[in-house]
């Protein structure tokens, strides 16, 4: 990765100031970025801690010869989405990059899970995503450039359990950036997701379920997942060098990148005159060696990293 890749590009990344977004804030700045270091300081569940993490990555930017300031706006506030935007303009001359990064977690099993628990993480990760994207796409337009880059989920691809909450924004997030493509390319903005491994406060929240040497299997795949991965690639989708990279989603987990596909038919059933209920049950369960089956993402990635 050649130093100055971001060189004259404004960032805006929200929940920047500590894990992937931490990362992403540090990494872009080294390649020339000036950054806007969202985060609120706020607990993992949403909860006041008094902490100022945005000034600590800030203090560390400017420290090593970079340009950055904070911002404690939440990106669940439809007004502080515009100020963060707005405080990117008015401090760096524009904004070139968005990373909705910011969220957190409110896990419980559904049949438990309140409308508090609910709408508090898709106030945070799906509004938000969608509010800030909404402030910056003015600008974006005006200046017919810009990227946007997106933190989805497994468990918003693939499902799991206890976080009802968290899969269904994430996969909100992916519908979003999809519709910001299909809007925005001709302006040439590009819009794209990023589903993030790393080893954060985050994902040690998550309990861990299972026997003992399960539990170290685990503990192993979090130590090969370190939160620079994403960072690393968000960077290069920030950066033109990504030019022709939009509207995808792609995994980063340790030394390993992938893409995953989009819904799309796999197969098609037609019956002229159309289909009554009977029609279907003598049809319909012939698919069912193609049916995609729900499973957790171990499943499909068992392995650890190298």
């Amino acid at each position: 990765m050649a130093e100055g890749m971001l060189q004259g590009k404004v960032a805006l990344i929200t929940g920047s100031g500590r894990g992937i977004g931490r990362s992403m804030a540090i990494l872009m700045s080294s390649r020339g970025a000036s950054v806007v270091v969202n985060d609120v300081g706020a607990g993992l569940h949403g909860e006041t801690t008094g902490e100022t993490p945005a000034q600590e990555v800030v203090d560390t930017i400017k420290k090593a010869g970079g340009n950055a300031v904070a911002n404690y706006d939440s990106v669940a506030d439809w007004d502080g989405a515009h100020r963060m935007v707005k405080q990117a303009v008015d401090t760096f001359g524009k904004i070139d990059i968005v990373v909705n990064n910011a969220g957190i977690l409110r896990d419980v099993m559904f049949h438990k899970m309140t409308p508090e628990e609910f709408d508090a993480v898709i106030k945070v990760h799906l509004f938000g995503s969608i509010y800030v994207s909404r402030a910056a796409a003015p600008e974006f337009r005006k200046q017919e450039s810009g990227s946007y880059i997106h933190m989805t989920s497994v468990s918003g691809l693939f499902g799991n359990i206890g976080q009802v909450n968290y899969g269904a924004a994430k996969t909100g997030i992916v519908g979003l950036s999809n519709t910001l493509v299909l809007e925005l390319a001709k302006y040439n903005v590009r819009s794209n997701c990023i589903s993030p491994s790393g080893n954060t406060r985050m994902t040690q929240s998550v309990p861990v379920r299972g026997t003992e040497e399960e539990k170290k299997a685990r503990e192993k795949k979090m130590a090969a997942t370190p939160p620079e991965s994403p960072g690393i690639l968000a960077t290069f989708l920030a950066s033109d060098l990504a030019k022709d990279v939009n509207g995808q989603i792609i995994g980063a987990r340790g030394s390993e990148i992938y893409l995953y596909n989009h819904s799309r038919p796999t197969r098609f059933l037609n019956h002229k005159g159309g289909w009554t209920p009977e029609l279907l049950a003598e049809s319909l369960p012939k698919l069912a060696p193609m049916f995609s089956p729900v499973v957790p993402a171990k499943t499909w990635m068992p392995w650890t990293p190298d």
